[in-house]
């Protein structure tokens, strides 16, 4: 400031007048595009004189549409609030009627409460539905609200009123209705598993950007179809909510909505007490390109900003935070007077003419109809960019007393007669005080003009939402010539796993049948594992082209992006790319296309760092290969205890139509890879697969005779023993690259101590602890019929020896299936954090080489009294086993 500039209050009110008439002039006669060029003329001018101007991404606390430009309301007014009076109703019987029925059932009412509107509105004028084809849109509905997607199912006849009296008891009579949207569990009515807070985001962000793939590579039309992703203010918090929104800015979806319900509460209390969440969150979204719509203020506010010519309504709007905001709605018109409008003159004269009854009624912008259609079509019509849609809305809202805007309003699962009643009223439900005792549901007749109307305006969209289809071609399994390079084994050439797995997924591309339905997925990681070729062949998917010159572009396998690019190169998100594996996963029921997905990553960072997302593709019946590379504790050397997975094998278990293997060789990896697809997409069946490879390289053998059959069920006899009437026996397991080590101790076993042992191949602990638990669990059903043998029982039922297990993974993975068995089993494994090393150094300290092979089958031995102690003593010694060293287990 000028040391001679004498600040006089008076004479910069005048200022301020000129320059805003000045602004007004220049935007009535100029434009908004001739403002925003002074604007940034001004800014220059004033950051050259020194003028620090603070950055802001924010806009003032008002509704982003002003009313002047909000298009005509095309519905019904009256009867979709009817509809969606009912709607209410019957969503907040089904929760109350669920915990009369089974104490502490759960369920949420006020969730759907405060988002009836943002549903209604989507429901009777954008969801489109999938009609003849797959051509709807994709919805995300917030898992929260599930018992108001129910109950308009119930008015469109899709759910009988029994289901609903069941809702949240599956096992009840007739059948009942999950708790959220589960797909696994209501496969033609839910797309999509949402209620872990995060998933539904980050999974509609990748959706959108793969249907985008789908249009570029020719797959699909662009039919005009949303992505629609409804969330809650608290649920913006997940890391996942926000962490890919730059990606949908960035590729430019604006085939995206985000519509976030902005009630201000979580389940303990406020999202922002002390602050703002919708300035909040919209500054993050501007800032990472997205177009913003807030919905803060209904129509009852509009003659009240009219009135606003000095800015002074529009101050204190953003001037309250959000904690207050919460105590205005539970506390009354009177309050509000006082305490909103009470500090200044003018807005109190503001307010004069309207009672305290009407100050309490003045509804939030997420519970206007006319204000959010005026949002959602603006978003449908956006075009360059996704949109997000920050909606405020009261939680609880309709609950009255018992719960609207309250901080317990989350838990909030019963209300007594009195407080039906209340309700009962305030929505004008036409049902009578018995039937609130007896039957609270109510559906109209089918001749009313509330169910024509809905019905005639999902007809008019495309049919129902949600629902789901999965009644497509199946595909054609690749024949046999395709894999039988790698059947031969590679003749003495050493290759690692992943290199037969890369030369696999190269072949199958080339494949006229199926080629172009894979879908490679890879996080940032392609060179580590020996992708690059791939760039030339198929390309780098990138909707806008390769817009620079590559600094690779003379060499042979340049980084090739193209439009029509085949391979998902992701980044650095394993978060992201499991989104994107779940979106190809599903594009059979959601666009009736089949797709098959390659997700190949570090192991260690897949199922232990997104296993929930890797849940929800279970959930949703995704089908696809993860490709763990870089696998086993000891075989990815150097890298150390953050990168080495010695357990993602046991992380599998927990996934139940996860089908988990780990492979040793070339032609292992060959046959499961082909009986996946044949399974998955010709068969039809809901699993998809884990399975590791490694990066040491060895010597391919030849496929053994009749081991297919052995390779799928997870465990063969690869080669036995060739010692004849051997008085000491031994059954040696291996599994991926230690199946190595295990045929060193075999030849030392016979060699130096005269122990026949037959190696096995251990690919799955998994399926065969699955068939086992299967056998068993039917034969102690139907203990009068004739029992059932596990193949494990059934294969080793007439094997001699000790039994002995190692693998790259927790000895809990040998563990599991030691009880059939027909001997103790001794399970070597990498139980411990990881170790920078060479593998020879790393197999010792982990105690799976072949040392400790040979020396745990002397030890079994031992115990079984077929040899001495002094025979282990001299191994011991020999083998160089140290007792004192440290246990990888704890240290």
């Amino acid at each position: 400031m000028a040391k001679d500039y004498k600040r006089n209050p008076e004479i910069e009110e005048i200022e301020t007048s000129e320059w805003l008439y000045s602004l007004d002039y220049v935007f009535e006669h100029g434009g908004p595009e001739r403002v925003r060029e002074l604007l940034q003329q001004l800014q220059i001018r004033a950051h050259k004189a020194g003028v620090q101007i603070p950055f802001t991404a924010n806009t003032p606390y008002i509704n982003t549409i002003p009313r002047e430009k909000q298009p005509p309301f095309p519905g019904n007014r009256e009867i979709e609030r009817r509809i969606k009076s009912l709607i209410r109703w019957n969503a907040m019987a089904m929760v109350v009627n669920a915990n009369k029925m089974e104490e502490g059932i759960g369920g949420h009412i006020s969730t759907y409460a405060s988002a009836a509107t943002l549903y209604e509105i989507g429901f009777n004028h954008f969801f489109r539905g999938k009609g003849e084809g797959y051509d709807g849109d994709q919805i995300y509905f917030q898992g929260h609200a599930s018992p108001g997607i129910y109950a308009r199912a119930f008015l469109e006849g899709r759910i009988s009123k029994e289901k609903i009296k069941n809702f949240r008891r599956e096992f009840a009579k007739g059948g009942g209705l999950s708790s959220y949207p589960h797909p696994w569990l209501m496969p033609e009515f839910w797309e999509f598993p949402t209620v872990s807070m995060g998933l539904g985001p980050i999974m509609a962000i990748y959706q959108a950007r793969f249907n985008r793939y789908l249009e570029d590579r020719g797959l699909k039309k662009d039919t005009g179809s949303k992505v629609w992703a409804f969330l809650g203010d608290g649920e913006t918090d997940e890391p996942e909510t926000l962490g890919a929104i730059t990606l949908a800015s960035r590729e430019q979806l604006d085939n995206l909505i985000f519509v976030i319900n902005c009630n201000l509460q979580r389940l303990d209390g406020p999202v922002r007490g002390n602050g703002k969440i919708i300035q909040e969150l919209e500054a993050a979204f501007r800032g990472a390109g997205w177009n913003v719509i807030k919905v803060i203020w209904g129509d009852d506010w509009d003659s009240l900003l009219a009135k606003d010519k000095d800015g002074k309504l529009i101050k204190r709007m953003g001037e309250v935070v959000d904690g207050q905001y919460q105590k205005y709605t539970v506390e009354g018109g009177a309050y509000v007077r006082e305490h909103f409008f009470g500090v200044d003159e003018e807005l109190v004269e503001m307010v004069s003419d309207l009672t305290d009854e009407q100050l309490s009624r003045m509804r939030r912008g997420g519970h206007d109809p006319e204000k959010v259609f005026a949002a959602y079509n603006a978003a449908v019509n956006h075009k360059g960019s996704p949109t997000v849609i920050l909606a405020k809305t009261v939680k609880g809202y309709g609950l009255g007393e018992s719960g609207e805007g309250k901080n317990i309003t989350h838990q909030q699962k019963k209300l007594n007669e009195d407080e039906m009643k209340e309700f009962r009223a305030r929505f004008g439900i036409p049902i009578s005080d018995e039937q609130i005792h007896n039957d609270p549901f109510f559906r109209p007749d089918e001749d009313s003009a509330e169910i024509k109307y809905l019905t005639e305006r999902r007809k008019a969209l495309g049919g129902y939402v949600p629902s789901r289809k999965t009644n497509l071609k199946p595909i054609k399994t690749p024949d046999e010539s395709l894999f039988e390079e790698f059947y031969k084994g590679t003749e003495g050439r050493e290759v690692s796993t992943t290199m037969v797995f890369v030369r696999i997924l190269a072949k199958l591309l080339k494949d006229t049948e199926i080629g172009k339905n894979i879908v490679p997925i890879v996080p940032d990681e392609a060179r580590t594992f020996g992708m690059e070729s791939l760039f030339r062949q198929v390309g780098i998917y990138a909707h806008a082209g390769q817009l620079y010159e590559p600094v690779d572009k003379d060499s042979l396998l340049y980084y090739k992006e193209i439009k029509n690019g085949q391979i998902l190169e992701e980044g650095i998100t394993e978060a992201g790319s499991i989104s994107s594996f779940i979106a190809a996963g599903t594009s059979y029921a959601t666009h009736g296309i089949n797709m098959i997905p390659f997700f190949i990553y570090y192991s260690m960072f897949g199922l232990q760092r997104v296993g929930d997302l890797a849940w929800a593709a279970g959930d949703i019946g995704a089908k696809g290969f993860l490709i763990g590379g870089t696998a086993g504790r000891t075989t990815l050397n150097g890298e150390g205890l953050q990168h080495q997975d010695g357990h993602s094998h046991l992380l599998a278990y927990a996934i139940p139509n996860m089908v988990a293997y780990d492979p040793a060789f070339a032609f292992e990896l060959a046959v499961i890879i082909r009986d996946g697809i044949k399974r998955m997409f010709e068969d039809q069946e809901n699993i998809y697969y884990y399975i590791t490879v490694m990066n040491e390289n060895y010597a391919m053998p030849e496929m053994p005779k009749g081991a297919k059959e052995g390779i799928l069920k997870g465990m063969y006899k690869f080669k036995p023993s060739t010692m004849k009437n051997a008085k000491l026996k031994a059954q040696l397991f291996g599994s991926g690259t230690i199946l190595n080590e295990v045929l060193k101790a075999q030849e030392l076993l016979e060699k130096d101590y005269k122990v026949a042992a037959d190696v096995w191949s251990v690919t799955s602990y998994k399926e065969l602890r699955r068939e086992a638990l299967e056998v068993e669990r039917w034969n102690m059903l139907n203990s009068n019929k004739k029992q059932k043998t596990s193949y494990i029982t059934q294969t080793l039922s007439k094997e001699k020896g000790v039994f002995v297990a190692a693998s790259d993974y927790v000895k809990a993975l040998p563990d599991s299936i030691s009880k059939w068995f027909p001997g103790t089993l001794h399970s070597l494994g990498t139980d411990g954090f990881g170790r920078s090393g060479s593998r020879k150094a790393l197999r010792d300290f982990f105690e799976v080489d072949y040392r400790h092979v040979v020396y745990t089958t002397l030890g079994a031995l031992v115990k079984e009294g077929k040899i001495k102690e002094t025979v282990l003593e001299k191994a011991k010694k020999d083998l160089e086993i140290k007792p004192d060293k440290l246990n990888p287990m704890t240290s």
